[in-house]
């Protein structure tokens, strides 16, 4: 009891007689947890819990037959004739657009008749006004215009719907209403018959869901059907696509994840800072408890138990806060897995036990590890040195050399750790680079702090007045406390400035390659919300008809799949090389002229590879790979190696001519037009618009495209800038914090500074030329720092997460906003300290000691 009585006096009180200094770093610590639980509750919905509607009708089959354009209908004559009873589903499946919502859901076509006891139990209750059964409806089913929605879709029997498949609007009318075993997840199914006439799929499905009996021996059997299957059909368990799916987002959320921890890092300097204040404040209370016998641990203790208290308190209040922030973090990341990985729809958002005790222990954690420092400080205070308040600021700058050594130490292991290669595909050592040019800096502002102060000082005396020299001799004076606060918002300037070299690069060299990978005129696409796996396509005879216009040279058919290649998500594509021969102007790894690559192409088994896919599957220029399309497994030789920033999962790309005789389907997923020599660009899309007045295409030209890609990349990053944005505010607010503990901690100073003729506006101009000076150091500091972060970033973690090359870039605007803006908040950071010193009263502080 009497310990409690000591810590409360000793620890406790102190922090509630500066109340508003304790909530900056409650608050500090509140968000980075904030932001932590919200990225992991968003990442979770959005890609941790990745699943689609098409999964979540799967039932329960175990296993799936699958092939790369498709399966034969064969294949399902075949299963009913097996002498055990097997239960199969046969299965169509593409997406399809609600016209009125705008809404992009799966759209699965099933055998309504075979699998109506699965699905449509409460049949009879939802049906059309004047059916009263099942089997009515069920033959309503069979119609192609019939369709059967989820509850989410706010449908009821007999209403109309108009989707957009492909690039035409089918009428269809609802003739009933089901839910899904998840609740929520939005689908439209319709008979198999009907899906196949709908989506020109004659002859075969996209795959065959399958579940053994338990009565027979599954390993055994699955090796049996295996062997009965053709040549390119493939027999996998159950949701491998998913499993395939999540494993591609890993990078994915790795990356972003580590991201988020960068405000927790800025929280940790400050609560460091925060110890190390109240330690610096009350080494005389320490000496007279030591000297009347409390013991080292005791001490140490006290110290960490406010330091627990600060991030139990932050945690509580960021949990809540991270939930409020996850619903708008998960937007924007379903945004970024839509664009760039799969299609998604988010999950709910939950906040498990496990969440919140997460929450609760990074708070703690971050919290106590960070002032552990400056716990065993005060543990080691002797009662003989407990006067000495200079003595720690003292041994900061007799120390500043030897932290110099350390951190050129650490900077060369940083050097090392960034040439090593991923671990599992992600960048681990880079990552620890990272933290050891973190260490390495904020060893190194010690001695730069000093040398800016000593070589400074006069030229800020006559640019600003006494005040200036004051302010730099006092950051000086009080050295371990100065580079802490210059290291927590050097590390935030840091992180933002390399981020925003990172994104600008990046942003950079897709406008570059832009240049490069649109040399038509005119683009055309299906209508409909884009996705990195979804190709719908353009009909046959429009693209002909478009073909045969005046003012059209030549036109291009392009042609995406979605397959999978060793356990992994991976686009075909095929183009027509002999169109695209005297146009193309694309880059390759091995140099040579576009026409020359393309027209070595030209009805072979060479393929073009992109970027990311040599790095996924450790492949290069040469090789050959196997890949079944068809009924066929065939070898194929990459011929060449083309830089790609479309998509992260990597792309394959053959002539045209090659892919048709492996996967006979003529129609396009996108068309690119040149125009003859003369020809209206606007004249010819409106001719092409007419021509395809009962067809829903959007066209583009070359810059219309740019500008749509970077609004994407723009919107893609969003979240980024975001999480950069709150390590800055958690930062600066950190300044406003330690510079009003700095006034308090000074007030004996400032008192005789008033009694010496000091006036308020002297007070204050000293204050905020602090702030300034703090902002000045932090902001050089963090730029240098980020530098260096940049180029590990863009030429290491980026390469080993997602395979792309980055070509170095200044975004040389962007980051002069960011840091003006960095620089006037930590200014304006120090009004209401500056208005704290100025309503001190000189008498009652100077008495106080």
């Amino acid at each position: 009891m009497r310990q409690l009585t000591l810590f409360y006096r000793l620890m406790v009180r102190p922090m509630w007689r500066e109340p508003m200094r304790l909530a900056l770093t409650v608050l500090a610590v509140a968000i980075g947890v904030a932001v932590v639980l919200a990225i992991d509750l968003a990442g979770n919905a959005a890609a941790g819990s990745f699943h689609s509607s098409m999964e979540t009708l799967a039932g329960n089959y175990t296993l799936e037959i699958v092939g790369a354009g498709g399966v034969a209908d064969s294949v399902v004559a075949m299963l009913a004739t097996q002498p055990v009873p097997l239960e199969y589903s046969a299965r169509i499946e593409d997406y399809a657009t609600v016209v009125e919502s705008k809404e992009t859901v799966p759209l699965i076509g099933i055998d309504m008749i075979a699998e109506a006891n699965q699905y449509w139990r409460n049949l009879s209750q939802q049906t059309t006004q004047g059916e009263s059964t099942g089997a009515n409806a069920l033959a309503e089913l069979e119609n192609p215009e019939s369709v059967w929605v989820n509850r989410g879709l706010n449908k009821k029997p007999g209403d109309e719907l108009d989707l957009l498949i492909n690039d035409g609007v089918e009428h269809c009318i609802v003739r009933g209403v089901y839910t899904d075993s998840s609740g929520h997840e939005n689908a439209i199914l319709m008979d198999l018959a009907g899906a196949e006439r709908l989506l020109h799929r004659s002859g075969r499905v996209d795959r065959i869901l399958l579940k053994l009996p338990e009565t027979v021996d599954a390993n055994e059997w699955q090796k049996r059907i295996a062997s009965l299957l053709p040549a390119g059909v493939e027999l996998r368990a159950q949701g491998t696509g998913t499993d395939e799916n999540r494993k591609m987002l890993a990078a994915f959320r790795w990356n972003l994840r580590l991201l988020s921890y960068i405000a927790l890092v800025v929280g940790a300097f400050l609560i460091y800072n925060t110890i190390s204040i109240s330690v610096v404040r009350r080494r005389a209370e320490i000496g007279i408890l030591r000297a009347l016998g409390a013991s080292r641990r005791y001490v140490m203790w006290a110290f960490l138990g406010e330091a627990a208290g600060i991030g139990l308190l932050g945690a509580l209040i960021g949990i809540p806060l991270g939930r409020v922030l996850a619903t708008s973090a998960v937007k924007l990341m379903g945004t970024t897995v839509n664009m760039l990985y799969v299609s998604s729809r988010p999950g709910a958002i939950a906040l498990s036990a496990s969440s919140f005790a997460a929450a609760l222990l990074i708070g703690l954690g971050v919290s106590l590890a960070s002032a552990f420092g400056p716990a065993r400080e005060a543990m080691q205070v002797a009662p003989v040195d407990a006067m000495a308040r200079g003595r720690r600021e003292y041994a900061s700058r007799m120390h500043s050399g030897r932290d110099l050594g350390i951190a050129v130490v650490l900077a060369i292991a940083a050097a090392a750790l960034s040439r090593l290669p991923a671990i599992g595909g992600k960048p681990v050592y880079a990552y620890v680079a990272t933290l050891a040019l973190i260490a390495a800096a904020a060893y190194a502002i010690p001695g730069m702090v000093s040398f800016v102060a000593a070589t400074t000082t006069s030229l800020l005396r006559k640019l600003i007045g006494v005040e200036a020299l004051l302010a730099s001799r006092s950051l000086v004076a009080s050295l371990g406390r100065t580079s802490v606060l210059v290291g927590a918002l050097a590390t935030a300037v840091a992180m933002m400035t390399s981020v925003g070299i990172m994104v600008g690069s990046f942003r950079q060299t897709v406008v570059s390659w832009m240049d490069h990978q649109l040399p038509a005129d005119l683009y055309l696409r299906p209508a409909g919300n884009e996705s990195a796996d979804r190709h719908p396509t353009i009909a046959p005879e429009l693209v002909e008809k478009i073909a045969k216009l005046p003012g059209v040279a030549a036109i291009d058919r392009l042609r995406a799949y979605q397959i999978s290649c060793e356990g992994l998500p991976v686009t075909l594509a095929s183009m027509d090389a002999q169109v695209l021969g005297p146009y193309d102007r694309s880059n390759f790894f091995s140099g040579r002229p576009a026409q020359e690559v393309i027209e070595e192409l030209r009805g072979t088994n060479n393929i073009l590879v992109s970027e990311p896919f040599t790095y996924k599957h450790r492949v290069k220029r040469g090789d050959a790979i196997e890949l079944t399309l068809g009924n066929k497994r065939d070898r194929f030789r990459i011929l060449d190696v083309y830089y790609d920033y479309s998509s992260e999962r990597g792309t394959i790309l053959m002539d045209r001519e090659t892919l048709l005789k492996y996967l006979p389907d003529p129609a396009p997923s996108n068309v690119a037009v040149f125009l003859a020599p003369g020809a209206k660009a606007e004249e010819v899309r409106r001719e092409i618009m007419e021509a395809a007045k009962d067809h829903r295409i959007l066209v583009f030209s070359d810059r219309d495209l740019r500008t749509e890609a970077v609004r994407i990349f723009d919107r893609t990053f969003a979240i980024t800038y975001a999480l950069e944005a709150v390590a800055v505010l958690v930062a600066v607010m950190g300044i406003a914090g330690a510079l009003l503990a700095l006034v308090i901690d000074r007030r004996r100073e400032l008192g005789l500074l008033r009694f010496l003729g000091a006036s308020s506006g002297q007070i204050r101009k000293l204050i905020l030329v602090e702030a300034g000076v703090l902002g000045l150091l932090a902001n050089f500091a963090g730029f240098i720092l980020g530098y260096f972060l940049s180029l590990i970033l863009v030429f290491v973690i980026n390469k080993q997460s997602f395979g792309w090359t980055i070509r170095f870039h200044w975004p040389v605007a962007v980051l002069c906003v960011a840091l003006t803006v960095v620089y006037a908040a930590t200014v304006l950071a120090g009004l209401y300290p500056a208005e704290v010193a100025v309503k001190l009263n000189p008498i009652e502080v100077v008495h106080e000691e």
